[in-house]
C-alpha cells in the first residue's frame, strides 16, 4: 500500500488488529491507537499532511540522516518519534513499513494477555 495522504495514514492505521481511532487532543488531531496505546498522530488541520510514528532509535537517526522527508519527531521524543512528510517527495511504502513497524513496536511493549 502506498501512503501518499493523510486519507491514506487513517486507513492504513485502521486496517490493522485492535486500532482505535481517537481525538484526545481535540478535533484537529488523529491518534491511532493499539489497545490504549498510542503508534500514530496525524494532524487534521495543516497545510502539510504528516503522521508522526514510533520508531527504535537506531533506526530514527538512521531515517532522519537518510530522507529529507523524515525529521525528529514533533512535540514528541525525539529519539523515540519521527514525523514523516506525506507527499510526491516521501516513498509512500516506506511510509506504509514505518505505520506497521510503529504498531508492531507498540505491540510487543504489551503484555502478552493484551497483544492482538
Amino acid at each position: 500500500m502506498e501512503i501518499r495522504r493523510r486519507a491514506d495514514v487513517l486507513e492504513a492505521c485502521a486496517a490493522l488488529p485492535a486500532t482505535t481511532d481517537e481525538r484526545p487532543f481535540g478535533p484537529e488531531t488523529a491518534v491511532a491507537k493499539v489497545v490504549g496505546k498510542v503508534f500514530a498522530l496525524t494532524p487534521l488541520d495543516s497545510e502539510v499532511e504528516s503522521v508522526t510514528l514510533k520508531v527504535a532509535p537506531a533506526h530514527g537517526e538512521a531515517l532522519v540522516r537518510d530522507h529529507p522527508w523524515i525529521r525528529p519527531g514533533y512535540h514528541m521524543n525525539k529519539r523515540h518519534w519521527v514525523t514523516v512528510t506525506l507527499g510526491p517527495g516521501s516513498d509512500g511504502e516506506l511510509v506504509h513499513d514505518l505505520i506497521v513497524n510503529s504498531y508492531d513496536l507498540v505491540v510487543a511493549g504489551l503484555p502478552r494477555a493484551q497483544r492482538p
